[in-house]
């Protein structure tokens, strides 16, 4: 029980807290994006190794073996993490990603269990769950752009290094202090990953991140310290209040960056009767969220061809999502300030975002054929793969898809798109059309084309 003192057990609590933050951040900020996701869950695990390091370092302990175990979880995470920032471009990315769900994902679930409980088996898991880590981390150091690949390649490598020492049965370091270092590693790579996602979306970062971590430190201390208060006047350190601490700052942490999701689950069960008005409150959540995510200095005009289309395609398939149509950098083009100059709307920025909605759909209008409402000839696909999906948000892959309340021409596309148009084709489709609205786009904020 004495093994560690108070000081000690404070700043391996604030490492639980810091990674959980930062798990659950990555988790929230960007929910649709596999590489958030993977990672966010990677250093949940991470959160959880600590703690449990903490807790038998504490108490009476636990087999080494166990937290072996919950150290893999990290590196399995983030190897799959890392396939998915591969470039879309990288040949062979697809099938990667196929061998992680299909391969690694299941043979560590399998061998994880033994690993736990026969001597020699977690070495086993260790190379299941290491070997591809270090395979990728020289590929993505590779490919990804400069600043962030080198950080992705060499916090990887040491996280990957000190992985291996934990596990190897050599007892060079102790288990904890080895825990904390990789620690900063996990923390480099999942402040990467929230630098790309961001990147790749034309958001800022700093603010929102920040806004984020000052919240959650500051509930975490205010119901943590008093803990460590008790702590202080009481009995000092003890299995207990050690869990007690821990659980504490977890529910702090939690409550404060899953607060928007736990609002929209509660609108869901009050206003059940009225799903317009949680629609409603949603999507003013939303946009309250992308503002500090909003680079409004942004200059979409200037930007090369590719990196001007790819905006375009993720404003495109944003367009019934109002949080992350706020954010687009798309929303500071020239003609869409033009525009709101022109009706004499405030210069704001749901006001932006309402009139890039405006114009994005009047781009994809231009591309309907001049004689009809629905056609399946070749000159209808690329209206058809924006105009039902993205405008009307027709979702026919979706198992739990619903063909009701739609009207005529509608169904007559749900159908067709379900039954005809295989889901690879209609997202070629959506980028062979997102490079012609980008063009539009272009022309009429006078940049070439």
């Amino acid at each position: 029980m004495d093994s560690v003192d108070g000081v000690t057990v404070w700043v391996l609590v604030a490492e639980v807290g810091l990674t959980l933050w930062l798990g659950l951040y990555l988790l929230v900020r960007d929910p649709d994006a596999a590489v958030s996701r993977r990672a966010g869950v990677g250093l949940l695990g991470y959160a959880a190794a600590l703690a449990a390091s903490l807790l038998a370092e504490t108490g009476p302990g636990w087999p080494d073996r166990l937290l072996l175990v919950l150290v893999c979880v990290p590196a399995l995470a983030w190897t799959g993490a890392c396939v998915r920032l591969l470039p879309e471009s990288y040949p062979g990315r697809d099938r990667l990603d196929r061998l992680w769900l299909r391969v690694a994902v299941p043979v560590t679930v399998a061998v994880a269990p033994l690993a736990a409980w026969l001597d020699g088996a977690y070495l086993v898991l260790g190379a299941v769950v290491l070997a591809p880590l270090l395979a990728l981390l020289v590929v993505v150091g590779r490919v990804r752009p400069a600043p962030v690949g080198s950080v992705l390649a060499v916090a990887t490598l040491f996280f990957s290094l000190g992985a291996a020492l934990l596990m190897l049965p050599l007892g060079w370091l102790p288990a904890t202090p080895l825990l904390v270092a990789m620690d900063l590693d996990l923390i480099a790579l999942g402040v990467a990953v929230a630098w790309c996602s961001a990147f790749y979306a034309g958001e800022t970062l700093h603010r929102d991140m920040l806004r984020s971590l000052l919240a959650a430190t500051g509930i975490a201390t205010l119901f943590g310290g008093q803990v460590v208060l008790a702590m202080l006047a009481g009995p000092g350190v003890t299995p207990a209040l050690t869990a007690l601490l821990l659980g504490t700052v977890a529910a702090a942490v939690g409550v404060q960056v899953l607060a928007g999701p736990a609002q929209g689950l509660l609108d869901r069960l009050v206003f059940a009767g009225s799903p317009e008005l949680a629609r409603q409150r949603a999507q003013l959540r939303g946009a309250e969220t992308a503002l500090p995510r909003r680079d409004e200095h942004a200059m979409p005009a200037g930007l090369d061809q590719e990196e001007f289309v790819r905006l375009t395609r993720r404003a495109l398939s944003s367009y019934g999502d109002l949080a992350r149509l706020t954010s687009s950098p798309l929303a500071n083009l020239p003609v869409v300030g033009e525009r709101l100059a022109a009706r004499r709307a405030p210069d704001q920025p749901l006001e932006r975002t309402a009139e890039l909605k405006a114009l994005l759909l009047e781009s994809i209008q231009r591309l309907k054929p001049p004689r009809g409402e629905f056609g399946t000839t070749e000159e209808w696909r690329y209206y058809n793969a924006l105009y039902f999906p993205y405008v009307l948000g027709l979702r026919p892959y979706r198992r739990t898809a619903d063909r009701r309340g739609l009207d005529p021409v509608a169904r007559q596309a749900f159908d067709w798109l379900s039954t005809q148009v295989p889901e690879r084709t209609l997202h070629n489709w959506q980028t062979a059309a997102a490079r012609l609205i980008a063009a539009d786009l272009r022309c009429q904020s006078g940049a070439e084309r």
